[in-house]
């Protein structure tokens, strides 16, 4: 009987903005060792094709919701503890008694920013790499809002990311993944050669997701062409990343991965979507609508019936894309319209989503459901653009057990306007999340949630919605913020690059056993 092929399966990932106070712990990242960390991916339960095909192994897998920076101590906690479980790993006996790896998973974000290091990723798949060694074949899936350095793609030897934003396809990647490192490993050894070629383009643009969503003109159409480009003869794989906006660090902008068996035709089509990228870099808008709050909030209140529910993004304190969640000015903004808290009040049921405060969760749990509360919320981590929120409200619902909120409050303000509580911070994605509170966001007139584009279940609800640019973490508007390390010239922070036209080549890297010289550009 053959040898089934050896894979171990580690990774760490955390979507980190450098503009928001907030740090990342260890416990954030909901770490699982083990058979744990192969049990979380349906497409490797027992009975799939995937398990059958190979011994799968899991050593630590963590991810975090997006956030502040990861502070050094829990990297590198988590980090010793992954290389400590693969160094058990490589000297197990598996299979016909058979020692070592054959290959390894490394599922990973790809922005992630920890303290004191450049390039968070890379880091940690060169201490993956010292302890599996050159011969194990490594094969890589990130976020298309990753970003992905000359380094990484030298380490590893296979290499995709999603191609849909909303990612509705998130499983689909990590799954092609897995199916791209087992037929390479079931390449004959005599066949050369023996490693994909890898094709990367940098490309000098750094959007934020809300204008390269792949639902709209011209992402669309970019990501269009990759089953295009991937059906061509010696094309292995095709990444696209738009990267990742609220980093400030020279790997942030957008990029081009293509694998293959040839390298003229990987080269070709790395460097075919990189130009069409380019080209549609003033083509880019975002997904719906924006304006201030405050004009947000006048399209809303004046919206009819047909219009509702009307969604408005607080964008920029969107915790699943980095920000810390506690930013108060949106809801402070928000309780200061007449047509919630004036004389002539007069507006329907309206939804905010959402506020951590774990002393007022704490309060209003204390008094029950049906009490009136006087609670103080939010800016204990970022009060750079408000204070912490008073509110004083009936106790609408409690609801305990949340894996990232742990405790849910929804307190009932002026009568009509539902604000959810949480013990930590949480996004409010589905349906679910406000139905269980017994809230129905079908039926209010106005639903304020702290996110970027609406995700699927929220996008099919909302009638109409807006994008509203508001301050925080994950700010809307790039230049606001002030980076202050990526490369220039970077579309839009420079618009002319008639001097300076960008280098759309694809670089050639080398295998992973190769030593990698040169800059990272």
């Amino acid at each position: 009987m053959a040898r089934r092929p050896v894979i171990a399966i580690c990774g760490l990932a955390c979507e980190t903005s450098a503009f928001t106070p907030a740090r990342t712990e260890a416990a954030a990242f909901h770490a699982q060792r083990g058979p744990d960390a192969v049990a979380i991916y349906d497409f490797l339960a027992a009975g799939t094709p995937l398990a059958a095909a190979a011994d799968w192994h899991g050593a630590l897998i963590g991810r975090a919701l997006p956030g502040g920076m990861v502070t050094r101590a829990a990297y590198e906690d988590l980090a010793g503890e992954m290389v400590a479980l693969l160094e058990r790993l490589v000297k197990e006996p598996h299979n016909n008694g058979v020692d070592g790896l054959d290959g390894l998973w490394f599922d990973i974000h790809g922005a992630m920013v920890v303290e004191g290091l450049e390039d968070a990723e890379l880091d940690l798949l060169q201490r993956v790499r010292a302890v599996v060694g050159p011969s194990v074949l490594v094969s890589a899936s990130m976020d298309l809002h990753g970003n992905v350095s000359r380094g990484l793609v030298h380490q590893l030897d296979l290499v995709t990311c999603y191609r849909m934003a909303p990612h509705e396809d998130e499983q689909a990647t990590k799954q092609r993944a897995c199916v791209n490192l087992l037929k390479a490993l079931q390449r004959p050894r005599r066949v050369s050669p023996q490693r994909p070629y890898k094709a990367w383009v940098p490309i000098p643009i750094l959007l934020p997701g809300e204008q390269t969503s792949t639902r709209d003109e011209p992402a669309k159409s970019i990501y269009g062409v990759i089953p295009d480009v991937e059906r061509l003869p010696g094309i292995f794989d095709v990444g696209v990343w738009v990267g990742y906006a609220w980093a400030d660090a020279p790997r942030n902008r957008a990029a081009v991965v293509v694998t293959g068996w040839d390298s003229e035709a990987v080269a070709a089509g790395a460097e075919r979507l990189a130009r069409k990228f380019w080209a549609a870099r003033g083509e880019f808008h975002f997904v719906a609508p924006t304006g201030s709050l405050d004009a947000c909030l006048d399209a809303a209140f004046a919206a009819t019936p047909a219009q509702r529910p009307y969604f408005v993004s607080d964008s920029g304190d969107n915790p699943t894309a980095g920000g810390s969640g506690d930013v108060t000015w949106g809801l402070t903004e928000l309780l200061k319209r007449s047509e919630i808290s004036g004389q002539a009040a007069a507006a329907g049921a309206v939804i905010y989503a959402s506020i951590p405060g774990p002393e007022a969760v704490k309060a209003a749990v204390a008094a029950g459901v049906g009490s009136t509360v006087t609670v103080t919320a939010g800016a204990a981590v970022d009060d750079l653009h408000a204070g912490p929120i008073t509110l004083t409200g009936e106790v609408f619902s409690i609801k305990y057990g949340d894996k990232n909120a742990r405790t849910e409050v929804v307190l009932r303000v002026f009568g009509s306007v539902y604000v959810i509580l949480t013990e930590l911070r949480k996004p409010y994605h589905y349906e679910r999340d406000f139905v269980d509170l017994g809230l129905r966001p079908r039926e209010a007139d106005v639903v304020l949630v702290k996110i970027g584009y609406l995700e699927p279940e929220l996008y099919d609800m909302a009638a109409d919605w807006m994008l509203a640019l508001t301050p925080g973490g994950v700010d809307q508007d790039l230049k606001r913020l002030g980076h202050q390390r990526i490369r220039r010239p970077m579309f839009p922070f420079d618009t002319d690059f008639a001097d300076k036209p960008p280098n759309l080549a694809a670089r050639s890297i080398p295998l992973s056993t190769e030593p990698l010289t040169g800059p990272d550009e």
